[in-house]
């Protein structure tokens, strides 16, 4: 049983990538019984990640929240994971009375927040909110992976990998590519060149 007076982490998965959206979780974990071995999703293999985020959500209370591709090419990066972070505050099934955010900047939420740099490493209902919304975000860049072959992904999740900006110089954006970001700004405009150089 969760504590009446409880605390959530918050944490979002998925700011840098050059495509898909940006996801947050917002996690309340008991007092006792917590899962051992959370540390930042970043650290995790992908089968202790989501071996972690399945004990997490046995024993937590969790709310996802996901801001789209137009929503950060319309209100920037920044400010679409704080939309992300407050849906998923607000899908929690339990209202916290505070709430720790990763980072060095915090969403306006309905009660007192505390931001924590490296909190994902150091704060273990962060490193769970962490947990969730990246394992969240990865399946949802798999099967987004089948909707828009070519690009790999399910291999990649969206960062600018080599691999990535290969297929991006190849194929050109696609519906889900963030074209506020440079280099899908500058892969766009070298498909727009050749097409009138054609």
């Amino acid at each position: 049983m969760l504590a009446r007076m409880a605390i959530c982490g918050i944490d979002e998965a998925g700011r840098g990538p050059l495509a898909g959206p940006v996801v947050a979780a917002a996690v309340i974990l008991p007092r006792k019984g917590r899962p051992k071995g959370l540390d930042d999703s970043k650290q995790l293999s992908l089968e202790a990640r989501e071996e972690l985020a399945a004990k997490i959500r046995a024993v937590a209370i969790v709310g996802v929240g996901v801001a789209s591709v137009e929503e950060i090419d319309t209100i920037n990066i920044l400010r679409a994971s704080h939309l992300a972070m407050q849906r998923a505050f607000h899908a929690l099934t339990q209202t916290p009375v505070a709430a720790i955010v990763d980072g060095n900047m915090a969403p306006e939420l309905p009660c007192p927040v505390e931001w924590v740099i490296d909190g994902d490493v150091i704060v273990p209902i962060v490193s769970a909110a962490s947990i969730i919304a990246k394992v969240e975000r990865d399946r949802m860049m798999t099967e987004l992976c089948a909707q828009y072959p070519g690009y790999g992904f399910s291999k990649h999740k969206g960062y600018g990998t080599p691999e990535h900006q290969q297929a991006l110089a190849r194929l050109g954006p696609c519906a889900i590519h963030r074209r506020s970001f440079k280099p899908v700004q500058d892969a766009l405009q070298a498909q727009l060149q050749l097409r009138a150089a054609g």
